[in-house]
């Protein structure tokens, strides 16, 4: 037996053995299920890797100052939401202005509108959240939010093969699970809800993930399964599920599925209508305008400033204003002459017209156009273009997709940000080497929300090549859970 194997079956004593990068690497991938836990990427690295991404023998470091920034940042975000909830409220009643929620409401058919307004669940927000996060020279950056993120599943179990190699993961060996399944208890008042996971078939690359998420949860112990949306059954009641030739009643909907697919999703209407009627508690709640990126638009709005300032407190809102990117709403309506586009600038001349940022030369359009949400194209990187990344012509074409767009599916156009570089180590399945890679981080911490407390499950570190200026879960990135450093 080799070292990894040995490794793999001698418990807490074994883990003082010292394993060189390359067995490190095809330990964690020994433990890894057999075809992996996504299946939407088919080119992996080798046939012989369970995952289409690069392993590292080591997990991405975050150093003790580091660790706590992240530890705290989950606070701000939940008070990020609860007040987007209320200004989205308070614009619907003209408290705040109505553009507000015509904003965020744009493109939308009305029953998604009105699930969002729904008195019984007026005061929910997203029970999950996780940020993109640059760490960039001049510190870091929120790219976007995700409320009904992937990965749960993938970080968590990778979380677990890197703390058997006695690495100080952040969140714990089994964060990402304990989170979730404190996050889903505190949604109901039974002590073991029954949770149904309904994965739709525009989410199916995450089944795999789902279905191991599912087998780590039934071992807090929590009643859960993954189910697609025909296996849901509807009564006046509530909502079942068949198991072992008896009817399971539903306690927690979670919801895996996004709000613009709602036509193509089997017995939505019911499952909304169980939420509706409080016969079933589905998390996240089905509010589109709470997925939409160009909340960042609106809170660098300057009329919008008292407001996020009273509310978020002046905390949150110093933090905020220096972690959120400058974002605007490419809106094609056209200003009046006295008009300009706050805080957009050419060589230091107010924008008063989209179309004047589209001559501009590359060192001007460090910009980014991106989906704001309701849209297949909304997510995993789908639709994003990098401003200095194209052509003076193909530039010019997304800026004009994106006026044209507005009706449907607004755009928002934001500031570019680059992440410093890194260096990181993975094992060539091609050669049997581990190679040294120069890249640029992506970290993503996963939050999950029990009543008033913020609990970090874990966090993932997408590493991409250098070069990349888009990153997301390439073949060639490498993925990592992160873990406290080790003190010198």
């Amino acid at each position: 037996m080799n070292r990894w194997g040995a490794y793999c079956g001698e418990g807490r004593k074994a883990r003082s053995v010292s394993l060189d990068s390359d067995e490190k690497c095809l330990f964690i991938n020994s433990q890894i299920p057999k075809g992996g836990l996504f299946t939407g990427e088919k080119n992996v690295i080798h046939t012989d890797s369970n995952i289409p991404w690069r392993l590292s023998p080591e997990p991405f470091w975050l150093s003790s100052v580091e660790l706590e920034w992240f530890e705290k940042l989950g606070d701000h975000l939940l008070e990020f939401y609860r007040v987007c909830n209320l200004l989205y409220s308070q614009s619907v009643r003209g408290i705040q202005p109505e553009w507000v929620a015509a904003y965020l409401d744009q493109g939308k058919p009305e029953p998604v509108v009105n699930y969002g307004k729904m008195n019984r669940i007026k005061s929910q927000i997203p029970q999950v959240i996780r940020p993109d996060v640059l760490s960039t020279e001049n510190g870091m950056i929120i790219a976007e939010l995700d409320s009904v993120p992937g990965g749960m599943g993938f970080t968590g179990n990778l979380a677990m093969q890197y703390a058997k190699l006695d690495y100080e993961i952040v969140g714990g060996s089994n964060g990402m699970v304990l989170g979730f399944a404190e996050m889903i208890k505190s949604l109901t008042k039974h002590e073991r809800p029954t949770l149904a996971i309904v994965v739709s078939e525009e989410s199916k690359d995450y089944w795999d993930e789902m279905k191991w998420f599912e087998s780590a949860l039934r071992k807090i112990p929590l009643d859960v399964y993954t189910v697609k949306p025909n296996d849901v059954l509807f009564t006046e009641h509530g909502l079942f599920l068949e198991s072992c030739n008896s009817k399971v009643q539903i306690d927690v909907l979670y919801r895996f599925f996004e709000l613009f697919d709602l036509r193509n999703i089997p017995k939505a209407e019911l499952m909304l209508y169980g939420a509706k009627k409080r016969t079933v508690v589905m998390t996240p709640p089905p509010k589109a305008y709470l997925e939409e990126k160009l909340l960042f638009a609106l809170f660098h709005h300057p009329t919008l400033q008292p407001f996020w300032c009273r509310e978020l407190g002046k905390e949150s809102y110093e933090l905020l204003t220096n972690l959120i990117p400058q974002t605007w709403v490419l809106d094609p309506r056209e200003l009046p002459p006295h008009a300009i586009i706050p805080n957009l600038e050419i060589d230091g001349m107010p924008v008063t017209n989209w179309r004047q940022i589209t001559p501009v030369t590359q060192r001007q359009r460090r910009l980014v156009i991106k989906p704001s949400g309701f849209s297949e194209l909304a997510w995993g990187s789908r639709g994003v273009v990098i401003g200095h990344d194209l052509s003076t012509e193909d530039w010019e074409k997304a800026v004009e997709n994106s006026l044209a767009s507005f009706h449907r599916t607004p755009y928002i156009l934001q500031q570019f940000h680059k992440a410093k570089r890194v260096r990181m180590e993975y094992y060539d399945f091609n050669t049997g080497e581990v190679r040294s890679m120069a890249g640029r981080a992506l970290l993503r911490p996963y939050y999950f929300i029990t009543g008033e407390k913020v609990r970090l499950g874990g966090i993932q570190a997408n590493i991409c090549p250098a070069d990349k200026k888009l990153l997301h879960g390439m073949v060639d990135s490498i993925i990592v859970p992160c873990a406290l450093k080790p003190a010198a």
